[in-house]
């Protein structure tokens, strides 16, 4: 699942409106390899939904997620940030190990696989 907050949204729907889009066309999120992090997000409209796209319904608007960028941003909270030095969209990834400076870059730390099989004792 991706979550846009009500800042986010609102922004979003003034970014549409300011490109002449019309208010249903969906917001594709996903990433790429690259970054001072290793992953890069990324963000558009798109109104192709492909066979291998995910669609979320958050804040009234359809997001669009392609299954292998979903691995790395399931949970992820988009947001938007009004700071003077960093304003825009702003990521927060629950598999992000890390980030850098620009917060569109990050590091991926897998979801903790199930630990091994539980010591038992053996009596004979």
């Amino acid at each position: 699942m991706i979550t846009l907050t009500e800042a986010a949204a609102k922004e979003i729907r003034k970014t549409k409106a300011e490109a002449g889009l019309p208010e249903d066309v969906p917001i594709r999120i996903g990433i790429k390899g690259g970054g001072c992090s290793g992953f890069t997000y990324t963000f558009d409209f798109d109104a192709k939904r492909g066979r291998l796209d995910l669609e979320f319904q958050t804040q009234g608007m359809t997001v669009l997620v392609d299954k292998k960028s979903h691995l790395y941003i399931d949970g992820t909270v988009v947001d938007w940030n009004y700071g003077l030095m960093d304003r825009g969209l702003k990521f927060t990834n629950p598999s992000a190990k890390g980030s850098c400076g620009c917060g569109t870059s990050f590091v991926y730390e897998p979801k903790s696989a199930p630990s091994a099989l539980p010591a038992f004792e053996l009596k004979l």
